[in-house]
């Protein structure tokens, strides 16, 4: 957890609070709040972006994600001790809104991220509904516990996302057309490839797209299978220094070698569209679509779950069965939300899914022009460079960067007034 600045305005201290009221119960849900917010360490992470974020230490640790929200993995809290988990039960129609609580019952729909990725994240998908009902009462019948690093299924909900870049980000994300794959193993050698290559041109269809993928991550470990990859990375290797023609995605193959040695999954992004987005751009992942991240920092808004399948190029735990049961393998390019700018002085971007758990607010606000964010419902607003301050028509907060605060649906509109850029998330 890290250090906050609170507005005691709206904040009163634990040890203030009258006998027997608990943290929940001394909140003014007609006001914003601050919270505090969660650094997941994870190995992937980057040794700079959250910590310049939060004004931390560098110190050689990595901070891969900044959580923000109610998932009972890793709530926020309010200045008064209560996490956002606890606060969004004893009081979903104040802190949620009528209209979000009748979609979701008394919970948060979403869960925001900052992500900031040094090097790849793992080739992972994300289950539709009802395999993620399934998967997790299954795992809970067989007694693994909640929380178990072993566990595929952490929870009952799908995770379809939404990324925001804020430097260059890279990103695998949906399989490449059957034909454009042919072309890109032409030439290049080991017993797995070549097995791919008879998978595909037997069914030029996502069956083979299928096949192929489970070639793969069913090799993962298996005897000779390390010294298959080398062979296919050292002929990926030799087709690069020689001027390869696909340029990126033997570059793919090469990082993922190098940070993964031996894993199938620096074969298997061959299978995979290569990404590039600047900041500002989006990429949407649906539930099912196979994906890695790669590298760069992110702002990143999800249902709040935080189920993933992963096949490889990781050191967590691996469900290739589970991966492929829940994949969808229809080539496609990469899903882009619809994304609207307005504004004069300030800019304002909404980023919008085909989802209804969340959508997404960027601002780079101006003194001259204040902006009206998301109008009702659940907002949660990070400050991602300058300073702000939020305005109700009963309460107010000011944000440096870093900082972040909750706005109930019981505050009603907020206006951002200051000189910043800001993220609000917010329910559709």
């Amino acid at each position: 957890m890290i250090e906050r600045r609170v507005n005691h305005t709206h904040l009163r201290k634990v040890d203030e609070m009258p006998m027997n009221t608990s943290p929940t119960t001394a909140v003014d849900l007609a006001a914003p709040h601050l919270i505090e917010n969660t650094v997941q360490p994870y190995d992937w992470g980057s040794h700079e972006h959250i910590q310049n974020l939060l004004g931390l230490p560098r110190d050689g640790r990595p901070a891969a994600e900044l959580w923000l929200g109610a998932h009972p993995s890793a709530p926020s809290r309010l200045g008064t001790g209560a996490s956002l988990a606890d606060l969004v039960a004893a009081t979903p129609v104040e802190v949620l809104g009528r209209r979000v609580t009748d979609r979701f019952g008394p919970r948060l729909p979403y869960l925001l991220k900052v992500l900031a990725a040094r090097r790849a994240l793992s080739l992972q998908v994300h289950p539709r509904p009802h395999a993620a009902r399934a998967g997790y009462h299954r795992e809970a019948r067989a007694g693994l516990p909640a929380g178990a690093a072993h566990r595929s299924f952490h929870d009952t909900e799908h995770k379809p996302e939404m990324l925001v870049a804020l430097t260059p980000f890279e990103g695998l994300a949906g399989f490449r057309s059957p034909r454009a794959v042919i072309e890109l193993i032409d030439g290049l050698q080991g017993g797995l490839v070549a097995r791919i290559r008879e998978a595909l041109e037997g069914t030029r269809s996502s069956a083979g797209l299928r096949s192929a993928l489970e070639l793969l991550v069913a090799a993962r470990g298996a005897p000779g299978c390390a010294q298959d990859v080398a062979a296919t990375v050292a002929s990926v290797r030799a087709r690069a220094a020689e001027g390869s023609p696909s340029a990126r995605a033997d570059a793919t193959v090469l990082q993922l070698a190098a940070e993964h040695p031996g894993d199938p999954g620096a074969v298997a992004s061959l299978l995979l569209n290569r990404v590039s987005l600047e900041p500002g751009e989006a990429m949407f992942i649906p539930a099912g679509e196979v994906h890695a991240y790669l590298s760069g920092l992110g702002v990143e808004i999800m249902a709040a779950s935080d189920n993933v399948l992963r096949a490889g190029l990781t050191t967590k735990h691996v469900d290739a069965d589970a991966l492929v049961e829940c994949a969808a393998f229809a080539p496609r390019p990469p899903a882009r939300p619809d994304t609207v700018v307005a504004g004069s002085e300030s800019l304002v971007t909404s980023y919008r899914a085909p989802v209804s758990e969340f959508a997404l607010m960027t601002a780079d606000v101006h003194p001259a022009e204040p902006v009206a964010l998301a109008p009702d419902g659940p907002r949660i607003v990070l400050v991602l460079d300058g300073s702000v301050r939020l305005l109700t028509a009963t309460g107010e907060v000011d944000l440096r960067r870093g900082e972040s605060c909750l706005v109930p649906d019981a505050a009603g509109p907020v206006t951002a007034d200051g000189a910043a850029h800001l993220v609000c998330a917010w329910v559709p």
